[in-house]
């Protein structure tokens, strides 16, 4: 039964300051937020102590219960209230300046992010809601109601790669079933994950979405704390601490993780297609993208021209500060930028060819250029893990079936392409690859509501679709007897 309006715990219109964001946290550590293009000093933001973490879960605990018993007509209505506030032409202008000074992202594709969220939040909020609902099935005289329950208190930890679509792909599907949320944003983007939660709680009742920022060290605490679930999206690394963190209490986990994608080539394929696909998938958003074509084997008879036109094409991928016209904008930081330049060095030791950029430039900013590598193998931390910058790394097979398997000799599992001009081949060899989400001549996005899941070490649980959105909650069912 929904609630009046004046009932406590309803959602109630709180007006959004235009001031800077206030932080939840007071600890001794601070975030120092640099801008990646520039170095220029954003913000210092005090990072949550283990004290901040636990109060703030402890209000969470105490706000939850009100939010569930609204009903989840009333907790959609929020969120869909709560979307509008994300259509206001200077709200999606602040978001997306954010975004690209805070992790450099060409602003053309921060203001996509940024103006996509008030639908992405309407579609999570719409679908995770028929996604729970209560069921009643009869056998005879037994009756069977099936409810989806609230977990309780969600701890959503979102990465900095898309800090406002990812963010919402966990907090969304938390909210509607009934959760309260404990967000933690990548430290890379505290600016991007404070005006997230602003906008957002506006519209919720005080304390069913609250703030923490922070560092590994407030993320570790969080994680620690009385909670019921993590929903995570990052590396692998951190997934497995996650887990291990989890195991003792066994909280909940939906883990989003790293990738290693192979993309395969076949010599009847359209090479141009391909190759647009290869070095778009290997470039956007500087390569900082968990489903990045990282491993391109192509069969060896079209190895020399499809070679000649990914060069043609990452030449042409320009390189500079966000906010000027380019394809790519710097790397979100010094760290990540180091991590590919050693697996290139790494590489090059072990004779791989680099025949297009491949160092980093010099002067401010953590600038890369787009990259492409031949004559590589598997001995190279290159074709093992994960790279995250805009690398294409090209391997000549001598077919199509030591293409899968080499694309299957990997712990990675997240997605997949196959490109052959036999489009029945073409799946064939797809439904022998390892992977959550393969595309075949296409990329990874699917028709409906297909789960984003992640094999191997790619994943744990998987976000979207009615399983997925479901994966916030707890089933239980009611029996009785009732003549029919």
């Amino acid at each position: 039964m929904r609630r009046p309006p004046h009932a406590r715990g309803a959602p109630r219109e709180r007006a959004m300051t235009e001031t800077s964001p206030t932080y939840r946290a007071a600890g001794s550590a601070t975030i120092e937020d640099t801008d990646p293009a520039t170095g220029e000093l954003l913000a210092s933001i005090p990072c949550a102590d283990e004290h901040e973490v636990s109060a703030a879960v402890t209000r969470a605990r105490a706000a939850q219960p009100a939010w569930a018993a609204l009903g989840i007509d009333a907790r959609l209505e929020a969120l869909m209230r709560a979307a509008t506030r994300f259509e206001d032409e200077a709200v999606i202008e602040r978001l997306a300046g954010l975004i690209t000074a805070e992790m450099g992202k060409p602003l053309a594709d921060a203001r996509r992010e940024a103006g996509s969220t008030a639908k992405g939040i309407r579609r999570l909020a719409q679908a995770t809601a028929a996604a729970i609902g209560t069921t009643e099935t009869r056998d005879g005289d037994t009756l069977t109601r099936l409810s989806r329950e609230a977990l309780g208190v969600v701890a959503a930890i979102s990465p900095w790669n898309f800090p406002l679509a990812m963010a919402r792909e966990l907090i969304v599907p938390a909210l509607v079933a009934g959760n309260a949320v404990v967000f933690k944003p990548s430290e890379l983007v505290p600016l991007c994950g404070a005006a997230l939660h602003e906008l957002l709680a506006a519209a919720l009742p005080d304390d069913v979405l609250l703030l923490l920022q922070g560092a590994e060290h407030t993320g570790k605490a969080l994680v620690a704390a009385p909670i019921d679930m993590v929903g995570f999206v990052g590396s692998v690394e951190a997934g497995r601490h996650i887990m291990a963190a989890c195991a003792q209490d066994l909280k909940r986990l939906v883990l989003e993780l790293g990738g290693k994608d192979p993309m395969i080539v076949c010599a009847d394929a359209d090479l141009e297609a391909a190759a647009d696909f290869a070095v778009r998938e290997s470039m956007r958003n500087t390569g900082q993208v968990c489903c990045s074509v990282e491993r391109i084997y192509v069969e060896r008879g079209v190895a020399p021209r499809f070679t000649e036109l990914v060069l043609e094409r990452a030449a042409a991928c320009s390189s500079g500060d966000g906010r000027g016209d380019v394809f790519m904008g710097p790397m979100a930081s010094r760290e990540q930028r180091a991590a590919v330049l050693a697996q290139l060095d790494d590489a090059r030791q072990r004779g791989a060819q680099v025949l297009l950029g491949g160092e980093a430039p010099e002067g401010p900013g953590h600038f890369m250029p787009a990259t492409v590598v031949s004559d590589v193998d598997e001995s190279m931390a290159l074709m093992r893990e994960e790279t995250f910058g805009p690398v294409a790394s090209l391997r000549t097979v001598d077919d199509a079936e030591q293409a899968v398997a080499l694309a299957n000799a990997s712990e990675f599992g997240l997605g997949a392409s196959v490109w052959c001009g036999d489009a029945e081949r073409g799946r064939s060899l797809a439904s022998r690859l390892v992977a959550g989400q393969v595309g075949v001549n296409r990329g990874l996005g699917g028709a409906g509501d297909p789960p984003w899941a992640g094999a191997r070490h790619s994943g744990f649980g998987y976000l979207g679709s009615p399983d997925g959105y479901r994966q916030f909650t707890r089933p239980m069912s009611v029996s009785w007897n009732e003549p029919a």
